[in-house]
């Protein structure tokens, strides 16, 4: 791989909310965006977990004679008829503006709904890179986890249960209008959801910074983020409570989603699409359990780029760059164990059998795969499962 710092970098372009506010207590004032711009009809989409949340924001806004409508139906990983029982009640509700106040799934669900509340385009139409035509609903997001940094991104994943594969719809279309990361809205987040969107936040940095198209600007974020995760996951995890930590973990889960548009992911997020589509896994789980395996297969092609990545988890440098590179492996081990995430793919009960066809669903996600340091066969992919399965 090419020392990004060493080559003149490639041309970058990176779009953000017109809005981003970051901050403790920093919630509220999506209400008075809200109000200013005239969205007298809102739909929120949340989970029954997190609807609470919007109180504050439902309040003035009815207050200043506006509606709220919370739609809650975001349970578990959304799928395409989740979406589209969210677009019909968005439709039903004659909004105005939709609010994403949740997780990635509650998110995502509300960018595309915005997206296709105008009826333009069917959601089966824009899958993939580029293919959606526009947006003219205001949108704003509020993450309630530190993980998928979706309030920043402009992608949004669905499952396909039919094909049982996750897919994503990328455009700027869907970057939102404004985001507010509250750190006090992950204050209740449970320590297992706290670990799993931790551990998925750093895989978009560690991914974002070892990557074929790696690039200066997008690599101080990634190590940002990098060493905030590695320096305050664990502490989150043990006392929820702690908002020292969990305004760092916003933070860096903000920074990781700031890395996808301009350059994404790669093997890690292509290989645990499948464990997600057919078994359920939580996201962030089949990222943590994975990442170890692809980063020590992908190793041998940029290693000064992992050892940089190990130095920001806190490991020692090595006499070599490979030496630096394997201690971080360790350090992420030991940060999955730490937070009690499981370290093999038995002890997520897959069957050793589903290894064959997992292997072949993930070489189908080649707009990940392509952006990987190094190519991936699907004899490869088998062996990282293999080696996964009973780690």
């Amino acid at each position: 791989m090419t020392d990004m710092t060493a080559a003149a970098p490639r041309i970058l372009a990176m779009n953000l909310p017109r809005t981003l506010v970051f901050g403790a207590g920093c919630a509220v004032r999506c209400a008075e965006e809200l109000i200013a711009r005239r969205c007298w009809r809102v739909f929120a989409v949340t989970s029954p977990s997190t609807r609470m949340l919007g109180a504050p924001i439902e309040s003035a806004l009815r207050t200043a004679g506006g509606q709220w409508s919370a739609w809650d139906q975001i349970v578990g990983e959304p799928t395409i008829e989740t979406f589209r029982s969210a677009l019909s009640a968005a439709r039903d509700a004659r909004a105005d503006a939709i609010v994403g106040l949740g997780g990635g799934s509650a998110m995502d669900v509300a960018k595309l709904v915005a997206a296709l509340l105008d009826g333009k385009q069917d959601i089966n139409e824009v899958f993939g890179v580029g293919k959606l035509s526009g947006r003219s609903t205001f949108l704003a997001c509020l993450p309630t986890t530190a993980g998928t940094g979706s309030e920043v991104s402009p992608n949004a994943i669905l499952l396909d249960e039919r094909d049982q594969l996750k897919k994503g719809v990328i455009s700027l279309h869907l970057m939102p209008d404004s985001a507010y990361v509250d750190p006090l809205l992950t204050l209740g987040v449970p320590p297992a959801v706290t670990a799993a969107t931790g551990m998925d936040a750093l895989t978009h940095c560690i991914e974002a910074y070892a990557n074929k198209f790696a690039h200066p600007m997008i690599d101080l974020y990634a190590l940002a983020g990098i060493r905030l995760i590695g320096g305050n996951l664990a502490r989150a995890f043990a006392d929820g409570n702690d908002i020292e930590a969990r305004t760092n973990l916003a933070l860096a889960s903000m920074y990781g989603g700031m890395c996808l548009g301009p350059v994404n992911t790669g093997a890690v997020h292509a290989l645990a699409y499948p464990l997600g589509g057919e078994f359920h896994v939580a996201h962030g789980v089949s990222n943590a359990v994975l990442l170890p395996h692809v980063l020590e297969f992908n190793l041998p092609a940029a290693p000064q780029r992992y050892a940089e990545i190990a130095v920001a988890l806190g490991a020692e440098r090595g006499s070599s760059d490979e030496e630096t590179a394997r201690r971080g492996l360790e350090r992420l081990r030991d940060l999955s164990r730490r937070c009690g995430i499981p370290t093999s793919l038995a002890t997520l009960n897959i069957p050793r059998d589903a290894i064959d066809r997992m292997a072949k669903a993930a070489l189908t996600v080649t707009r990940l795969l392509n952006l990987n340091v190094r190519e991936i066969t699907l004899a490869d992919a088998t062996e990282i499962y293999q080696k996964a399965f009973s780690s």
